[in-house]
């Protein structure tokens, strides 16, 4: 491909077609029909938890899983809708309607397109932990709260969208519970809880369905129970994959720009959240096989998928880590187990839909609730708060952002909280020191020698970055002191230097110049001294002041102490 000359995109896909083999394809074929029917009711019940329905959630999985496992930078990546999405696009439809998801899913696309060009795929991999794990378990919290009203059959027509005022209806409609959808709900969180003691290749969430299912016909049809909702008591499936159409791009704003700036804030949201999901997704999956991913390639892929599954009337897709993790347990081997699970997908939408509609709504509640209590990560938020308190602080703020307000303001906050803390420890692990009259060299850890300080000079020591914190701590150190006519920076363990300590740096040495006193840096790094040199900085010192080692340092210092003693006589 002429595009991978000039950006880091190389599928997987094309490249395990180069090396196929019969035994490969038998390993997909398997492993992708099992993950098929693994997708199933995860792909129905996270379009419907997501405000739109069960058709939207099966395309999105049958069209990005296709696009994510031929254009995706993994081997065994397996795509489509998430729980993690479920709030976002939840809140997109309420506000904006489909066309305004569809947009913002667009748009999200070609943020992650150009991400993965711009090979920023290395960065989202560092994105702090605390507001991962915070910003996923108030997902959760977010998403069993959306399910109570089916879980438990309350029958409330128009649930309230914000946290405390839909448990304030809940708990108001509390003797309305249906009995016979709530023991519905339950027992198929038990089933889903279950299974996995006696099978690990059959899924809990697809017996619990096929289960219930059954349970409501027999007891519709035999003991004339009706009060238990069904998919087709609540939504029409299509006999045929739908068409192609255009996203309304002007909605209610009246133009394409004002739509776009409307939407950007939750497009980027979506970008990011999609991103880190798949690219932690492709790590889990790279420990367990032993391979490598692409992550800008990743990126790419999931790019194309969401800016694609829109005009089909899909939903924001991304990574999904059980689905992937299915494959890899049940030998997926290449992206081809990715293509046949959303073949298996598309049979269930063209040939199934009959079906589809008998399965009851508490039990796709129920699989919700599941798909909440794993993602809520309580065992290590548990951890955390044992180990780390910023790193609690960081999680609880992310996490009850995204429960009370949005996950926007959740990430933005708890980025903010971040960097800050680690500011403050890169802050109090750097150290600045001053020394006169002597100085004591190491090498490689050891105390080696004692090296005298010529007359009229002190050394300043700077160790760790200088930064804009560190930078403002030296500038207070030099006010405070009574200046000698010489002054050494000792910078050989300043690994980079930001604008912030340039430009103290600069007037640091401004107004030593003014006062006859004379700056010499030395062990600057290479890199360092890079930025020096564009500052001005070097040319400001004097290149005859900017010396290799400390002992060339020294020895420049004794030349101007000599030249000072001079002046005195």
């Amino acid at each position: 491909m002429k595009a991978t000359k000039f950006m880091d995109f190389h599928p997987k896909f094309f490249e395990a077609m180069k090396h196929y083999s019969r035994e490969k394809f038998s390993a997909d074929i398997m492993a992708g029909v099992i993950v098929g029917i693994v997708a199933i009711p995860l792909a129905i019940a996270f379009g419907i938890a997501s405000g739109v329905g069960p058709t939207e959630g099966l395309v999105t999985a049958i069209m990005a899983g296709f696009l994510i496992s031929v254009f995706g930078g993994s081997k065994v990546q397996i795509g489509g809708p998430t729980g993690a999405f479920i709030v976002i696009v939840y809140g997109v439809v309420q506000q904006y309607g489909l066309s305004g998801l569809a947009i913002a899913t667009i748009m999200a696309g070609i943020i992650l397109v150009i991400m993965g060009v711009c090979r920023l795929g290395s960065v989202i991999k560092f994105m702090p932990y605390p507001i991962i794990i915070g910003f996923t378990g108030g997902i959760a919290i977010t998403i069993f709260s959306t399910q109570v009203n089916d879980l438990l059959g309350l029958g409330i027509s128009d649930v309230p969208a914000n946290f405390v005022d839909k448990w304030v209806c809940y708990f108001d409609n509390m003797g309305n519970i249906d009995w016979w959808s709530a023991a519905m709900g339950i027992l198929s969180i038990l089933i889903i809880a279950l299974t996995p003691k006696f099978s690990k290749k059959i899924p809990g969430s697809l017996l619990a369905i096929i289960i219930m299912t059954v349970a409501a016909w027999l007891l519709h049809d035999y003991a004339g129970v009706t009060s238990i909702k069904t998919i087709g008591d609540l939504y029409e499936l299509p006999s045929g994959f739908p068409e192609f159409r255009l996203p309304d791009i002007s909605m209610e704003t009246g133009s394409f720009f004002a739509t776009v700036q409307a939407l950007a804030p939750v497009a980027f949201t979506i970008a990011m959240l999609g991103a880190i999901e798949s690219l932690l997704s492709a790590m889990v999956a790279d420990g367990v096989i032993g391979d490598q991913h692409n992550s800008n390639t990743e990126l790419i892929g999931q790019g194309i998928a969401n800016i694609v599954v829109p005009f089909f009337g899909g939903i924001p897709a991304t990574g999904a880590i059980a689905r992937t993790m299915a494959n890899i347990n049940n030998g997926g081997k290449t992206p081809v187990a990715g293509v046949v699970h959303t073949i298996v997908l598309l049979a269930v939408l063209l040939c199934l839909g009959s079906l589809v509609e008998l399965i009851p709504m508490p039990c796709l509640a129920g699989v919700l609730v599941m798909v909440a209590y794993n993602m809520s990560g309580w065992r290590t938020i548990l951890s955390m708060y044992r180990s780390s308190m910023a790193g609690t602080g960081v999680l609880f703020v992310t996490l009850l952002l995204t429960v009370f307000f949005d996950l926007t303001l959740a990430i933005e906050v708890g980025l903010v909280m971040a960097v800050v803390i680690v500011m403050k420890r890169v802050m109090e692990s750097a150290n600045i020191s001053v020394m006169r009259d002597q100085l004591d060299v190491h090498h490689d850890g050891e105390h080696d020698e004692t090296i005298a300080i010529p007359k009229h000079t002190e050394v300043f020591e700077i160790e760790g970055p200088f930064f804009f914190g560190v930078a403002n701590k030296f500038d207070e150190l030099m006010r405070n002191r009574d200046a000698m006519p010489i002054r050494v920076l000792r910078m050989r363990k300043v690994s980079f230097i930001d604008s912030t300590g340039l430009h103290n740096l600069e007037i640091f040495i401004h107004s030593s110049h003014k006062e006859g006193r004379t700056i010499i840096l030395s062990g600057v790094h290479q890199n360092v001294e890079k930025a020096l040199r564009k500052a001005g900085i070097v040319k400001l010192v004097g290149k005859e002041n900017v010396c290799a080692d400390i002992h060339v340092a020294l020895d420049r210092a004794q030349e101007l102490s000599d030249a000072v003693e001079q002046k005195k006589r």
